[in-house]
């Protein structure tokens, strides 16, 4: 597997079981391609980095053995992982697939991974500050927005979120009055 740019299409949250199963929250549109029988996933830590392995240096793979639909993720058996124990130690950890091996998003879409570092506007144009990062809630993705006024925590949906260029690399921000204050 190639390993070029990646771009995270799941995270690992925890055990499910004995025989080693793991459920995954999605970050893909396309889960039964990319969790199938036989797919390999590379492994990163939970901050959405690339993890090698620290012994050897070496990127981890994680083998699909099986995956089925379970609440709003999937159930999944890697290879190697084999029981609970096992399982536990993977929590948290981010799945990854290089980018050339994934759809390119359609019009109106972009990758998680290419919000840090965009820039941020209001509607007039005027500088807001930059994405410095982002988080996911059950309620959907949160950018965190470095301002000259210290962090802010931004909801990215349409209620806040007016427009993005992703080739600009920017977001048009229609904030309340006081939430970037």
């Amino acid at each position: 597997m190639s390993t070029g740019p990646t771009a995270v299409v799941g995270r690992i949250r925890r055990a499910h079981g004995i025989k080693g199963e793991v459920v995954v929250a999605l970050q893909t549109d396309a889960p039964d391609a990319i969790f199938a029988l036989g797919a390999r996933v590379f492994v990163g830590a939970p901050d959405g980095t690339l993890a090698p392995d620290p012994t050897t240096g070496v990127l981890r793979e994680l083998k699909v053995k099986g995956a089925r639909d379970f609440q709003d993720g999937l159930l999944v058996l890697f290879e190697g992982i084999v029981d609970r124990t096992e399982a536990e130690k993977w929590r948290g950890r981010t799945l990854h697939l290089p980018i050339d091996q994934l759809e390119p998003p359609e019009e109106g879409e972009l990758w998680a991974h290419e919000l840090p570092g965009m820039r941020v506007i209001d509607p007039q144009g005027a500088a807001v500050g930059e994405v410095s990062g982002y988080y996911e809630l059950p309620q959907g993705f949160v950018l965190e927005i470095a301002t000259p006024r210290g962090s802010r925590d931004v909801p990215f949906n349409d209620a806040f979120v007016v427009s993005f260029d992703r080739e600009a690399r920017v977001i048009t921000l229609d904030a309340p009055a006081g939430l970037l204050e």
